[in-house]
């Protein structure tokens, strides 16, 4: 408020013959803020101003509390404009958990006016336990871009973060965007019949979708961002770096680079860096000549640089290559040429590059374990990849495109996905990303016989309905138990007691002290585990049953 207060001397009354003199009069300085000018009215309602010399007059508490007033009223101006302009449903609570502000978005989505909300409990609006600026307010947790539900006919995705004055929580802010509409849409976009789906394959077979970003499925902000960087990519012949977690279509971003800038009979050769070994790699890439080594085609091979030509060399998994070969590929990449195994004769690569990664780059570089050189090389451009945790509102228009595909593949008509279902898929955390999804759209389009799509035919991971089970026979009691308390910690439905029979500690669950006895059990397994395979977290993860992704997110949030 400070800001908009006047400054001392525009406030200044001249005639001191209205001054009683009888009583102590405290003396400021033209300069002083009118903000620092408060504590001195507890001794008088008058200020005398003077520098040097004479005073040069006096300012009155009646008119500073005049100004304090308006800017005060200037304040609430700007911030109820800027509270409207937000466009989103904006609403705060109090202390008292009354609606303290409803914007008119939170009218329009809620249907609730203002008139009518404001000054009285939320919870005689909504129902206490989905109303999560309530939570927010009692526990002071900070969500975003969450799934709401604060009425059983309305799903918004939301904001919230709680005020806090002095290190207390006086109040909690909402900010909703209604999706309602898109979960509606979708679902009647799963009426469709199967004849209707079987005319559109075979339409799509004769006539073949030229769009290069068809396959990209999403409208978030981020997708559109990704989208929009492909177009500039485009315009050059720049070599292309794509980065992003296992499982979030790299190779579908970098055909889409390839469609759009190269001709449509320009070839795309993809080569996974992680799936071909040693020793093959080299021959794999440069090709080789007749003779080169025995077992060799009498014919020779192209490899893929020369197959190319023309076209686009994308080179996954980058991070996979060996280091001798990284020498070469620097080469082809510096001097655009390279001479084949077993050959004399040099060729030149006529071709467009784009390597992607799932790993962190500058840590293998500090490490030994991938050339600087050859980063900054590769490194031209990058396209950074989001993960599916971060662009969920793309979850249904993903979901449609999977269902439309699997529905086709196993003959199986879809006639509704429930909202449960959706929330479910909605507040896992993907750690596989969009693979996973389509992974799980699969498993639950083969159960799925009687047209609707039932929680139950998603995984474990996803229906929070994990049990804590005794350790099997066949399988160490260790790797049995520590899975099942990933799942477990992760869901808080727990309703055994964890007691080591021997020499393992005990624990007694208290409200207060029982995730960190959780945590705490669990770090313990993992070590151990971790231990018994020599460090090496791939096999741990596959002796688990669960992903290195999850298994990484897991130690991540243990500390380990």
């Amino acid at each position: 408020m400070k800001h908009l207060l006047p400054d001392v001397m525009s406030l200044l009354r001249t005639d001191l013959s209205n001054l009683n003199e009888s009583l102590p009069i405290p003396i400021i300085s033209s300069s002083t803020d009118l903000s620092e000018t408060f504590h001195h009215f507890n001794e008088s309602p008058y200020l005398l101003v003077q520098d040097e010399g004479l005073p040069m007059g006096y300012i009155s508490l009646n008119d500073v509390l005049q100004q304090m007033l308006h800017a005060h009223r200037l304040i609430e101006a700007y911030f109820e404009t800027t509270l409207e302009t937000a466009g989103t449903a904006l609403t705060l609570i109090n202390e008292e958990a009354k609606v303290a502000y409803w914007t008119s978005g939170a009218e329009h989505v809620f249907s609730i006016n203002k008139k009518d909300i404001i000054g009285q409990p939320a919870a005689d609006f909504f129902p206490p336990d989905r109303l999560q600026s309530l939570k927010t307010l009692y526990t002071g947790e900070t969500v975003y871009r969450k799934q709401h539900q604060p009425r059983p006919d309305l799903f918004a995705l939301i904001n919230a973060r709680p005020v806090v004055l002095d290190g207390r929580i006086v109040g909690a802010v909402a900010a909703e965007v209604d999706i309602t509409t898109e979960i509606r849409l979708h679902q009647e976009l799963l009426h469709m019949t199967s004849k209707v789906q079987h005319l559109e394959k075979a339409v799509a077979r004769l006539r073949p979708d030229l769009d290069p970003f068809a396959g990209i499925k999403g409208s978030s902000p981020v997708i559109k961002q990704c989208l929009e960087t492909i177009r500039k990519i485009s315009t050059t012949s720049a070599t292309v770096l794509i980065l992003g977690e296992s499982g979030t279509g790299k190779e579908l971003f970098a055909k889409a680079i390839h469609d759009l800038r190269e001709p449509q009979t320009a070839p795309f050769i993809a080569i996974n860096c992680g799936a071909i070994p040693a020793s093959l790699f080299e021959s794999e890439l440069f090709g080789y000549e007749k003779g080169a080594f025995s077992g060799a085609d009498p014919k020779g091979k192209k490899g893929k640089i020369e197959l190319a030509e023309g076209g686009t060399l994308f080179l996954d998994e980058i991070g996979e290559m060996p280091l001798e070969l990284q020498v070469k590929l620097l080469r082809v990449l510096q001097e655009k040429s390279y001479f084949p195994v077993g050959g004399t004769r040099m060729k030149q690569a006529n071709c467009r590059i784009i390597a992607a990664t799932n790993q962190n780059l500058l840590g293998m570089i500090a490490k030994n374990q991938f050339r600087e050189d050859l980063y900054y090389r590769l490194n031209v451009i990058n396209l950074i990849i989001p993960p599916l945790r971060m662009r969920k509102e793309d979850i249904y228009e993903l979901t449609q495109s999977f269902l439309q595909e699997f529905s086709l593949l196993y003959n199986r008509h879809i006639e509704l996905v429930p909202p449960e279902v959706f929330k479910l898929l909605f507040s896992y955390e993907w750690p596989g990303n969009v693979r996973e999804l389509r992974n799980v759209i699969e498993r639950i389009t083969i159960l799925t016989t009687d047209g609707e799509v039932k929680p139950e035919y998603l995984p474990e991971s996803l229906t929070l309905t994990v049990e804590l089970p005794s350790s099997t026979a066949d399988e160490p009691a260790t790797l049995q138990t520590i899975t099942d308390l990933a799942s477990l910690s992760s869901t808080g439905d727990v309703r055994e007691i964890i007691q080591e029979d021997n020499n393992g500690p005990s624990f007694e669950v208290s409200p207060l002290s029982y995730q960190e006895q959780m945590d705490a059990y669990e770090s313990n397994l993992l070590l151990q585990c971790l231990q018994s395979t020599g460090g090496n977290k791939r096999t741990l993860a596959r002796q688990l049953g669960i992903s290195r992704a999850t298994l990484y997110n897991r130690m991540k949030r243990l500390g380990l």
